[in-house]
C-alpha cells in the first residue's frame, strides 16, 4: 500500500495573495506534491494550506513552506482574531494510509529539529509528537502566544523543544513554530428531521466527550453543580475524542448535530453515526442523512461500507466501489448534495488519472492491446490477468455462497474468504502493469549511450538491474497465483455446488498462470550475469510450478466428483 499523508500548516497571512502563492509556490516545488485547498482568512490573518503526498515529499515541503514564510512574514507587525505564535503558527503531519501516527509523530519530530537547526525558527512539538506530555495540548505550547516568546524563550520550563535560546531579532521576526503529528480530523454533520436546536444540543451533548452539565436535582433547569475548586461538574458524553453542537442551517431548513471527530481510531465515523442515530432515537428525533465537511480518507468509507455489510450478514469481499456506495446509501451522504468519492476522498483526489493502466482498459481494450504489434503487454501481463481472473472466480463463489440462505450460519466465513480473494484479485491486476513496465525498463535501457567505457559500465548495470526485475516479476506473479488454489479449493469443495464449475475454471486459470509466469522467469533469468541469483530464481520457479500441477489435479477431481 502507498504512503501517503497529509499536511495542513497554519501560516499567519492571510491578506496579501501575493506572500501566500510565494508559500504554496514553495510547497509545490517539490515534485509528488498535491496541493488540495488553500484558504485565507482576512480577519484572522491567517492561511490553511493543506497539500498530500508520500511522506518524504510531504516533510520536504513542509521544510520550505515553512522556510518561505520565514522569509515574507514579519510577525512583529503580524495581527490578527486567531491566536498565533510564528509565521507559521502550527504544521500537522497527518497519516492517510499505509502509514501509522506513530511514523508520523517521528518524521515531525525530525523535521522540527531540522527547522530549527537550519532555518534557525524555534520548534515545539505537539499532539502525538510531543516530547513531554503537557504539551500534546496545542495551547500549552502557543500559551501567552508571539507576545509570550521574549518570556518563553532560554527558559527551560516553557522554552521550545528545538533551538532554545534567548530572546533575539531573528525569533523576534519569525517567532516560533509548532509541529506535530495528528490523527485525521473528520468534520461531520448529522441531518435531522426537526428544526429545533434545543433538540439538536441535547442529542450533541449525549455523545460529544465533554457531555453536559451536571445540575441540582438532575433537572433540565436546576443550576450546574460546582466541585470543591468551583469547576463545574460534567457528564461525560459516549463518544471519546469528539466534539459536537446542535445548530439551524437557514439554508436547508433542518437542525443538525455538528460534530469534530477528532481521533477516527477509536470512533470510526459509522460508529459516531450509529451512536447519533441512537440518541436521537431516544429523542424521538431521527437521522436522515449525513453531510461531511472536507475530504476523507479512504478507509473512513471502506470501514463503514464493511460495518453496515457486516450489520446485514452480507459479505464484506466486495469490489471497493461497491462498499464505497454501501457506505454513501447507509449513512445518507448524498442527501444534501450528490456525493462524489473522486471529489472527496483523498487517495482519489491525488491519483494520477494521466496514467494510461491497462487494468483500465474493458475487456476488448486489453485484448486488442495485446494484438496490437506493440509486445506488450505481453505474456506475463497477460499470465498475470489470468491468475486474476482465477481469484475473481473464485471470489464469485464465495460471495455466492456468503448470501445463499442454506448457508446463512456461515456467510462471514465465506466473506473472508470473499475478501482474501478481492486481495488476491488487486494483487495480480497490478502485476498486469508491473509486468510490462518491467519490459519498458528493459527497453530504457537499450536506449542509454555506449560511446565511453563510463557509459558502457552505467548500460551494463542498468541492465542487469532491469533484467533481475524482470525476472522478479513474473515470479511474484507465479507465488500470487498459487495463493488462488487456496481460494478456489476451499470453494469446490465447501462452497455453492451450483458454482462448482466456477472453482474448477479458476483452478484452471490459476495454473496457466503458473506456467505462463513461469515461462517469463526462465527467458528473463537466462539473461542474468549473476548466475547465482538466475539459479536461485529459477529454482523457485521449478518448484512453484511443480507444485501447481499436483493442485490442479487435487481440485477438478473434487469438482468432477460434484458435476
Amino acid at each position: 500500500m502507498e504512503k501517503i499523508i497529509e499536511c495542513v500548516p497554519n501560516f499567519s497571512e492571510g491578506r496579501d495573495k501575493a506572500k501566500i502563492k510565494e508559500i504554496t509556490d514553495a510547497i509545490c516545488s517539490v515534485e509528488g506534491i498535491s496541493l488540495l485547498d488553500v484558504d485565507p482568512g482576512e480577519a484572522t490573518n491567517r492561511t490553511v494550506v493543506t497539500f498530500v503526498g508520500e511522506p518524504d515529499a510531504v516533510v520536504e515541503a513542509a521544510f520550505r513552506g515553512i522556510k518561505k514564510a520565514a522569509e515574507v512574514i514579519d510577525m512583529r507587525a503580524h495581527h490578527g482574531a486567531h491566536p498565533r505564535m510564528g509565521a507559521t503558527d502550527v504544521c500537522p503531519l497527518i497519516p492517510v494510509s499505509g502509514i501509522s501516527l506513530e511514523e508520523c509523530a517521528e518524521l515531525a519530530r525530525q523535521l522540527a529539529r531540522r527547522v530549527a537547526d537550519e532555518l534557525g525558527i524555534p520548534t515545539y512539538c505537539y499532539e502525538a509528537a510531543a516530547l513531554r506530555p503537557e504539551r500534546k495540548n496545542l495551547a500549552v505550547c502557543r500559551e501567552g502566544e508571539y507576545e509570550a516568546l521574549g518570556m518563553k524563550m532560554g527558559s527551560a520550563e516553557k522554552g521550545p523543544d528545538f533551538g532554545n535560546r534567548p530572546f533575539d531579532e531573528d525569533v523576534a521576526k519569525t517567532g516560533a513554530t509548532t509541529i506535530g503529528a495528528r490523527d485525521f480530523l473528520i468534520a461531520v454533520n448529522f441531518n435531522l428531521n426537526t428544526t429545533s436546536t434545543r433538540r439538536a444540543n441535547a442529542i450533541a451533548f449525549d455523545v460529544r466527550e465533554k457531555g453536559r452539565p451536571m445540575r441540582e436535582g438532575g433537572k433540565v433547569t436546576g443550576k450546574p453543580l460546582k466541585d470543591e475548586n468551583g469547576n463545574t461538574v460534567m457528564i461525560p458524553g459516549t463518544l471519546p475524542g469528539t466534539k459536537a453542537i446542535g445548530w439551524y442551517i437557514d439554508e436547508y431548513g433542518i437542525a443538525q448535530v455538528s460534530m469534530n471527530i477528532t481521533d477516527i481510531s477509536r470512533v470510526p465515523l459509522h460508529e459516531a453515526f450509529d451512536e447519533v442515530c441512537r440518541k436521537a432515537d431516544a429523542r424521538g428525533v431521527r437521522v436522515t442523512g449525513t453531510e461531511i465537511v472536507g475530504l476523507v480518507p479512504k478507509r473512513t468509507l471502506i470501514e463503514a461500507g464493511k460495518h453496515f455489510l457486516r450489520k446485514q450478514h452480507r459479505s464484506t469481499g466486495i469490489p471497493e466501489s461497491e462498499i464505497i456506495r454501501i457506505a454513501v446509501r447507509s449513512m445518507g451522504l448524498d442527501e444534501l448534495a450528490p456525493f462524489d468519492p473522486k471529489k472527496k476522498v483523498i487517495e482519489y483526489m491525488i491519483a494520477d488519472d494521466s496514467f494510461r493502466r491497462l487494468t483500465d482498459l474493458p475487456a476488448r481494450g486489453l485484448a486488442e492491446e495485446t494484438a496490437s504489434e506493440s509486445p506488450a503487454p505481453g505474456g506475463g501481463s497477460i499470465s498475470a490477468y489470468m491468475g486474476a481472473l482465477g481469484a475473481a472466480l473464485g471470489t464469485m463463489v464465495a460471495n455466492l455462497s456468503a448470501h445463499k440462505a442454506a448457508y446463512d450460519d456461515r456467510w462471514e466465513e465465506f466473506s473472508d474468504m470473499a475478501e482474501i480473494g478481492q486481495h488476491l484479485m488487486d494483487e495480480l491486476l497490478r502485476l498486469v502493469d508491473e509486468d510490462t513496465a518491467a519490459f519498458n525498463r528493459i527497453m530504457e535501457v537499450f536506449s542509454m549511450p555506449k560511446k565511453t567505457d563510463d557509459e558502457k559500465a552505467r548500460r551494463a548495470e542498468a541492465l542487469e538491474a532491469a533484467t533481475l526485475y524482470a525476472t522478479q516479476v513474473p515470479l511474484l506473479t507465479m507465488k500470487k497465483a498459487y495463493e488462488v488454489f487456496d481460494l478456489v479449493e476451499q470453494m469446490a469443495a465447501a462452497g455453492n455446488p451450483s458454482s462448482v464449475t466456477d472453482a474448477g475454471v479458476g483452478a484452471l486459470a490459476a495454473r496457466a498462470a503458473v506456467r505462463g509466469a513461469a515461462l517469463n522467469v526462465r527467458v528473463n533469468a537466462a539473461g542474468l550475469k549473476d548466475r547465482d541469483a538466475a539459479a536461485s530464481l529459477l529454482g523457485e520457479a521449478t518448484g512453484i510450478e511443480s507444485l501447481a500441477a499436483k493442485r490442479e489435479e487435487a481440485i477438478l477431481r473434487i469438482v468432477g466428483s460434484k458435476i
